[in-house]
């Protein structure tokens, strides 16, 4: 893995010093072999030990193997990059802002698959699939991801409960029992109303599982598992693009995967668009 995206994926998990030595790494990955770690230490106004600790953190032996191996990501990088072919002036900038939105949603991706192991996405592709009902919540943005889940859960057969009110949908977790699951939306992890229905469903037994940044919050830690977005910009209009394109690949990825655990979810998922489409087309 790269290093620059490990930094990235590790970011929202790390100590506030951390956080300072990890952008400014992205800032200037280009100028590091220009800086040594006390030279590194003394632009950031922190000890050198917070360096040495940085890279050991990350699993290099110090600084010089990490600093080393960002080079060498860089180089290989820069090795690979194909040529742009000639465009017409006018239309230039919209390809050229086209292809890097691309860019930053395929990293955010990549960072998103990095910090959810094989086995995780797995034990939540079994709960879904294992569960009698499955419960659905998300507020504000996050709702359009949940709606978006229930429904297609439900056309391949599974049994689902979605409320974008969370007054509605803690009186539907009132009939939870031992054998359903919750999957609760939440980017930040923080809605007390969120954190609620989670703590009323734990009572009801019911397995919890949250979705949400890769970040410390209330939520993701009271769940039984936890979906992780990974998505950074800093313009602020872009990286929310950036945390719903990843989080979308995501959700189709457990789809699919929740697809192909039986043959008759497959069924189902005709028979549901053939009434479905003879309502629209009768």
């Amino acid at each position: 893995m790269s290093p620059l995206l490990k930094i990235r994926a590790e970011r929202d998990q790390m100590s506030a010093i951390e956080r300072r030595i990890a952008d400014f790494l992205l800032d200037n990955a280009h100028l590091l072999r220009d800086y040594s770690s006390q030279q590194l230490a003394s632009a950031l106004g922190i000890s050198q030990s917070s360096v040495v600790k940085f890279s050991q953190k990350l699993g290099f032996k110090g600084y010089p193997d990490l600093k080393f191996s960002i080079g060498e990501a860089l180089a290989r990088e820069g090795a690979g990059e194909p040529q742009a072919p000639d465009r017409e002036p006018d239309v230039e900038p919209h390809l050229a802002l086209a292809e890097s939105l691309w860019c930053a949603k395929a990293q955010a991706e990549q960072e998103t698959r990095l910090i959810n192991p094989v086995e995780q996405v797995d034990a939540i592709v079994q709960a879904i699939c294992g569960a009698e009902r499955v419960f659905i919540c998300g507020l504000g943005q996050d709702g359009i991801h949940a709606r978006g889940l229930g429904l297609r859960l439900s056309l391949i057969g599974i049994a689902t409960v979605e409320h974008a009110d969370p007054v509605l949908m803690a009186a539907s977790v009132c009939s939870a029992g031992p054998r359903d699951v919750l999957i609760v939306f939440s980017e930040h992890g923080k809605q007390p109303e969120l954190c609620h229905i989670s703590r009323q469903f734990r009572e009801r037994r019911g397995r919890i599982i949250s979705v949400t940044r890769h970040s410390a919050n209330p939520l993701r830690a009271s769940a039984d598992a936890a979906l992780l977005v990974s998505a950074h910009d800093e313009r602020t209009h872009v990286e929310p693009l950036l945390y719903q394109a990843a989080l979308q690949h995501m959700l189709d990825l457990i789809l699919v995967l929740v697809g192909q655990h039986s043959s008759e979810y497959a069924a189902h998922y005709r028979s549901s668009l053939e009434h479905i489409q003879q309502m629209l087309d009768p």
